[in-house]
């Protein structure tokens, strides 16, 4: 059975690889035979993204760099291996290193994910591995026919979505998550920094991309999972504005 694939024209296209958690996507250019990957997965993806290299005849030298939403080890799994095989750049903010490392001081209910991370690593026997580009807010790449860098802190401090301005489309990395009637922000054990949620979410808005891909999602339609960003925005100011009960 062929992959499943976003086609956004007859040249480029996504390809979400479904992991244990989640999705990482790899975006192909055919008309240069070239790919990136954004985040690499957990654990027991590999297959499946060799399976589909292979069938889009791409091999592990045309990835062209990986990029990283952020370090949670949901998200980098395979990076030390994939890094390996390819030699493609890792491309991520200079705060996800200490996640990558698993040396992050987590606090407060992030601590959860900090044993969560730290059992993890035992359990996959995860290598760490050293991020070759440093990426910041505004950062033009020239990947993919283009995709510009979006800081979108919240989940964790270095958390960035890549912009596709050419195809009006974001990945948004765990800025949300999107399952069928449940669209919702990533639980609070989860985030190092939540108090930047409100900044990130507007930022999003008013970038106002046509279509949104996060990580953690159900059905291949980008359109919708923008029209559920509307909604759960919509949601959290809401909530948000409302007056304290005293």
């Amino acid at each position: 059975m062929s992959p499943r694939f976003y086609c956004l024209d007859p040249d480029y296209r996504v390809y979400p690889i479904r992991g244990l958690l989640g999705y990482f996507h790899l975006l192909h250019d055919a008309s240069r035979n070239q790919a990136v990957l954004i985040d690499t997965g957990l654990v027991g993806e590999m297959w499946l993204l060799r399976r589909t290299l292979k069938e889009i005849g791409v091999a592990w030298r045309d990835i062209q760099a990986i990029l990283l939403t952020h370090g949670h080890i949901d998200h980098t799994g395979h990076l030390a291996h994939i890094k390996q095989l390819s030699g493609a750049p890792i491309c991520a903010h200079s705060a996800e290193q200490a996640h990558i490392d698993g040396t992050f001081p987590y606090r407060g209910p992030s601590r959860v994910c900090g044993a969560l991370e730290a059992c993890g690593r035992l359990l996959i026997r995860y290598r760490r591995a050293a991020i070759d580009q440093h990426i910041h807010a505004g950062m033009e790449l020239p990947y993919w026919g283009g995709l510009q860098v979006v800081h979108l802190p919240g989940h964790t401090q270095g958390h960035c979505g890549f912009f596709s301005a050419r195809f009006d489309l974001l990945f948004s990395g765990d800025l949300f998550a999107s399952y069928g009637l449940i669209t919702h922000l990533p639980p609070n054990i989860l985030n190092s920094c939540p108090e930047h949620y409100p900044a990130s979410l507007e930022r999003v808005n008013d970038l106002s991309p046509h279509r949104i891909i996060p990580n953690h999602y159900l059905g291949f339609n980008a359109e919708m999972h923008r029209r559920k960003f509307d909604g759960l925005r919509t949601r959290f100011r809401t909530e948000n504005l409302k007056p304290a009960r005293g």
